[in-house]
């Protein structure tokens, strides 16, 4: 806050209209906090609870009430800006959840006061002390997405000597390699963001290439480009026992090995990664242009032509409704069908002036960002759990649950318009709402409206050069085949072999398809490795991975902090404790949606078990990553050299 803009009359005036359609929630803990009145937090002042994933803006204040606000809010930013202090710049953590609870017009439990001060940067993730480690203690990070850049900037701030290994020509990782129409968001970008790297969103949910430029923007905010070795792929990495190290074998851009020895690994090679291509008799004899939405070709040109597209998941959801009006005709080829949720804000841009207040008074941006993780993060939590006394447990989990599903159902069907009574018995779920991965519809349901938009949900039986058959045997001919068919999600860091300390391989330990991790991040027999994005972390409940990757880095963080005190050249996590961890997760998954047998989903495995998916809310993995417990380690003094320099 110490960075204080000197507005001139063109920003008074963005100012004055930025208020003017600020979001009253957000704006009543601004008041709270550079004024200290709680007052703001009372009747006739106190929000409404919000329906839906909308951002309330008018909190269902009176006009009256709305207008004394705003103009509150104008005064005391304009105090601000003239030099006045903030008057609570940290609130307690009991003020912080009932600030909280107030903004969203709901009770938010007590354990939520830290993990919003986390948010709010009031704790923080950056600004390490340098841990004092040599220049030849050295840690390698596999990837230069999301969160190997997320690792590279900790590392950084700490002094720890480290390198990127990245595979493309540049950063972005999933969301460099992943540019078809329509590719984007489905969590609003000033939540799927770093915490400590804001940004002036053009858009409330940015497309690929606004959040591809943004990562770019913070590689190089940061200076951590110059670490980073592109177009650099790791073949293998093995644990060398007798030495506490790992070798890394790479090829580099030419075609050449290099081996290189580091103490650390941190794997960053993400999930969706990388993509399938489906079992189909006769897939490799299409004769016209085929890709996988992963692999979207730059010169693509799909005008006038009859398109099909195998799958109908989040990628192609997507692109349909983008394509739809550019092709001669569109068939979509449904596996199974999906719930999806309004999507208000789709496409709508920020405007100036709120980008404006977002960009200049940091409060602001910060509580419409603790709103927007609420919303999107923990607030559905307890809507998943399986309740026993419930009387319809094949179509919901719970009278919550059973809610959406009525809501869901209604919107699905206003959508859909006359043609309801044909589409419905095709794209309604019979399985409980976030059994799947819930969608953001962004005119799906109208286009199927679309007269030259076929939806087919007949399996198909085989591909015979130019045409699709059906177990129905219909025949339906196209020019362009795109699979939209996913990743091979459930074997997890798959672009490389890593050996650990017994000679096991990761793919050995993890049975292939079966992933486990402590916290998601460390695996017996694999010392001195840290994997970001791992097994049960994805926040099936919704919102940010992001904030999940910060918390994990944290916690990485801390252990090497621990060695370089300690003098420690290997932790690995206990069996014990990485059995009993996995245990929990595996009996909370029971009592939730994901392990419901009316769907399958990409989030388990062949044997049923969740892979992917955390069971935990947002605020308990925050407590579990807040700091690392060695004494669940097993750990080994350094043999050779020294870890903290002199």
């Amino acid at each position: 806050m110490s960075d204080r803009p000197s507005p001139d009359q063109s920003q008074e005036q963005l100012l004055v209209e930025a208020i003017a359609v600020a979001n009253i929630p957000t704006l009543l803990m601004v008041l709270v906090q550079l004024t200290g009145e709680t007052h703001w937090l009372e009747a006739p002042y106190h929000p409404k609870r919000q329906s839906g994933m909308g951002d309330n803006d008018t909190g269902g204040l009176l006009p009256a009430h709305q207008h004394e606000v705003r103009e509150a809010a104008l005064e005391a930013i304009q105090a601000w800006q003239a030099g006045r202090p903030v008057a609570l710049p940290h609130p307690d953590d009991e003020l912080l959840v009932r600030m909280l609870g107030v903004a969203m017009g709901e009770n938010v439990p007590a354990e939520y006061g830290e993990f919003t001060a986390a948010q709010m940067g009031l704790v923080k993730f950056l600004d390490h002390e340098p841990y004092g480690l040599p220049e030849d203690f050295k840690v390698l990070i596999i990837g230069a997405g999301v969160s190997g850049l997320c690792a590279a900037i900790n590392l950084q701030m700490a002094g720890i000597n480290f390198e990127v290994c990245e595979r493309n020509a540049t950063v972005g990782g999933v969301w460099l390699e992943n540019r078809y129409p329509g590719a984007g968001v489905d969590t609003p970008n000033h939540l799927y963001s770093f915490s400590f790297a804001p940004y002036d969103w053009e858009q409330y949910f940015c497309l690929r290439d606004e959040l591809w430029a943004y990562l770019e923007h913070v590689c190089d905010q940061f200076d951590v480009r110059r670490h980073i070795r592109f177009e650099t792929s790791v073949e293998q990495i093995e644990y060398l026992a007798d030495r506490q190290m790992w070798r890394a074998t790479m090829r580099k851009p030419d075609g050449s090995l290099e081996v290189k020895e580091v103490n650390v690994v941190i794997s960053a090679a993400g999930l969706f990664n990388p993509p399938v291509e489906p079992d189909i008799d006769g897939l490799d004899s299409w004769t016209g242009e085929r890709w996988h939405t992963a692999r979207w070709p730059a010169d693509a040109d799909l005008s006038g032509k009859h398109v099909a597209i195998i799958g109908n998941g989040a990628s192609c959801m997507q692109i349909g409704p983008e394509i739809q009006n550019d092709v001669a005709s569109l068939t979509i080829y449904q596996r199974s069908n999906h719930w999806a949720a309004p999507f208000e804000r789709f496409r709508q841009a920020v405007p100036d002036p709120l980008r404006h207040l977002l960009r200049e008074v940091p409060l602001y941006r910060d509580w419409y960002r603790v709103r927007l993780g609420w919303t999107f993060n923990d607030r559905i939590h307890s809507a998943l759990q399986k309740d026993p006394s419930w009387d319809h447990p094949e179509r919901s989990l719970n009278a919550t649950n059973d809610a959406h599903r009525e809501f869901f159902t209604q919107y699905v069907a206003s959508e859909l318009g006359d043609r309801a009574d044909e589409l419905m018995p095709k794209v309604l779920p019979t399985y409980p709402p976030f059994g799947k991965r819930m969608l953001m519809d962004n005119g799906w349901y109208r286009m199927l409206r679309n007269p030259n938009v076929s939806l087919v949900d007949d399996r198909i039986a085989r591909i015979e050069t130019n045409r699709i058959v059906t177990e129905n045997g219909t025949e339906r001919e196209a020019d362009v085949l795109v699979l939209a068919t996913g990743f091979d999600v459930l074997r997890l860091v798959n672009t490389y072999q890593a050996v650990g300390r017994s000679g096991r391989t990761l793919r050995q330990a993890w049975e292939d398809d079966n992933a486990k991790a402590y916290l998601g991040t460390v695996v017996p027999e694999f010392p001195n490795y840290f994997i970001l994005y791992g097994p049960n972390l994805q926040p099936g409940h919704g919102g940010s991975l992001i904030f999940v990757v910060e918390m994990q880095v944290r916690y990485i963080m801390d252990v090497l902090r621990q060695m370089a005190e300690q003098k420690l050249g290997s932790v690995e996590i206990r069996p014990e404790v990485h059995e009993a961890y996995n245990a929990g997760v595996d009996d909370a998954h029971t009592r939730m949606v994901w392990t419901h047998p009316g769907m399958s989903t990409y989030y388990r495995n062949p044997r049923g078990r969740i892979v992917i998916n955390s069971p935990y809310r947002n605020v308990d993995f925050y407590a579990m990553t807040k700091s690392a417990n060695l004494d669940e380690y097993v750990t080994e003094p350094l043999r050779t050299g020294e870890l903290v320099a002199d």
